[in-house]
């Protein structure tokens, strides 16, 4: 690591916050079925998944980054017009790749694990940032082994190459909003300034 290099800490808030109850509101607009433990709804893909007239794109070497497709905003996006505002203001600073809703049902673990490719010091890759929805009490974000304190509505940058997990003791689902972006130096500057 050169002496220029920044380090970056493993859990970061950051300054945009967004209001909880218009994402909660829309979140329950989609009228979305019942699940058993988790549920993925997703709000942008790659573009040949939303519209099938776009043709598969050819292989890659690398999916890292998420430079190997186009990607569009789902139905879904389009049908929020204030998550969908969420999403566009990062967009006007970087590049949105993956944008999901994640759902975790009550009494429900989502066990240790690793994203080995979610993180800034990862070369060729996405970040991801973690805006909470509903996250009431009993629900424990675990990074590195201790609890990140995420309230409704806040934005954080976390670093998942490291160990995470997530435990819903309570009795209603956990619902995150993630925003995968290229980590380009306005997303850079944004998490260092803050952390």
């Amino acid at each position: 690591m050169s002496a220029t290099e920044t380090v970056y800490k493993d859990r970061v808030k950051l300054p945009q916050t967004f209001d909880a109850e218009k994402m909660l509101a829309e979140f329950n607009a989609l009228r979305l079925n019942d699940f058993e433990y988790y549920n993925v709804i997703p709000l942008r893909s790659p573009a040949h998944l939303v519209d099938n007239t776009i043709p598969f794109p050819p292989p890659a070497e690398d999916y890292a980054d998420g430079s190997w497709c186009d990607w569009l905003n789902t139905t879904e996006l389009e049908s929020s017009p204030y998550l969908k505002s969420i999403v566009e203001e990062f967009q006007k600073h970087t590049t949105v790749t993956l944008v999901r809703l994640l759902r975790l049902a009550p009494k429900s673990i989502v066990q240790e694990h690793q994203d080995v490719t979610l993180g800034l010091e990862v070369e060729k890759s996405v970040i991801r940032l973690t805006i909470p929805i509903l996250n009431k009490e009993h629900i424990e974000f675990y990074l590195n082994n201790t609890l990140v304190d995420m309230k409704p509505g806040e934005c954080w940058y976390m670093r998942l190459t490291d160990p995470h997990k997530v435990i819903n003791n309570g009795t209603t689902e956990r619902v995150n909003l993630t925003i995968d972006m290229i980590p380009n130096e306005w997303v850079k500057n944004l998490v260092a300034k803050h952390q």
